[in-house]
């Protein structure tokens, strides 16, 4: 049983908070302490970015963060460090690394998936490959054990649902809105009717991101789905307390996993 669907079990139908923050931002040291203290107070499942310089899917708060590691030269490698790192103290929160293909193509896919699971990672999402094109990666990802995450959108169609749901593990992720990371506007009960149709054809859990900032909206969401996935709050709390992030982030995470609870 791999330590994601560990997590959902031992939940027993409790919302799980899955957080996300950049690798890199400000710096690898500080990204150590900022999981720690996501563990700390109430998080999960951690979501760890993987920097990049093209990341399409995100919004300005998020491409910050990125740019922010980038400055530092942050590199894939740098990430499965900061991971192996957090295992030494940490064996068992979930630690999924969620990034773009390129830097994971041009490591080369069974070497990433070696060294990540050495490193401690437990699932992998790459945002801009769909399910029909990740054969390659997805051998080597079931090969050594690491669940397979995937995006579904509001526009996405049914066959394309029933493809991800015969190869997702762990959870799958759910974009309740159009458009990057940080978007506004969300509609609980759009949301809500769309993770019933999902659940015709998903077996694993459902978590819904992009939209989801504060105790209201946390709540909300957590009555529907598995997990509420949040990251721009985090990450734009991250980037406005310099030298004190970690003090700064820890009332956030335990306001959103209280409402959750």
């Amino acid at each position: 049983m791999s330590r994601i669907q560990q997590t959902f079990e031992q939940l027993h139908g409790r919302t799980a908070l899955v957080s996300y923050i950049t690798c890199g931002d400000p710096d690898l040291a500080t990204t150590l302490q900022l999981m720690q203290t996501l563990v700390a107070n109430g998080t999960d499942i951690i979501e760890l970015g993987v920097p990049f310089s093209d990341p399409m899917a995100d919004g300005s708060v998020i491409q910050a963060a990125i740019e922010r590691a980038l400055r530092h030269h942050v590199s894939l490698a740098d990430v499965l460090q900061v991971v192996a790192q957090f295992r030494q103290e940490n064996q068992t929160t979930p630690v999924v690394l969620m990034g773009y293909l390129n830097p994971v193509y041009h490591m080369g896919y069974e070497r990433f998936a070696q060294a990540a699971v050495q490193a401690g990672v437990d699932g992998v999402l790459t945002v801009d490959c769909p399910a029909e094109a990740i054969d390659d990666l997805y051998v080597q990802l079931q090969k050594n054990g690491l669940d397979c995450i995937f995006l579904i959108a509001p526009t996405t169609t049914d066959e394309r649902i029933k493809l991800i749901g015969s190869r997702a593990s762990g959870f799958v992720y759910y974009v309740s809105l159009k458009g990057v990371t940080g978007s506004s506007q969300l509609d609980t009960t759009e949301v809500s009717r769309k993770i019933d149709h999902l659940r015709q054809f998903i077996q694993v859990p459902v978590g819904v991101g992009f939209g989801i900032r504060d105790a209201d909206s946390a709540r909300c969401i957590g009555a529907i789905a598995d997990a509420v996935i949040v990251g721009s709050r985090f990450v734009q709390t991250i980037a406005e307390h310099a030298g004190r992030e970690a003090e700064a982030l820890a009332p956030v995470v335990a306001e959103l996993k209280q409402a959750l609870e």
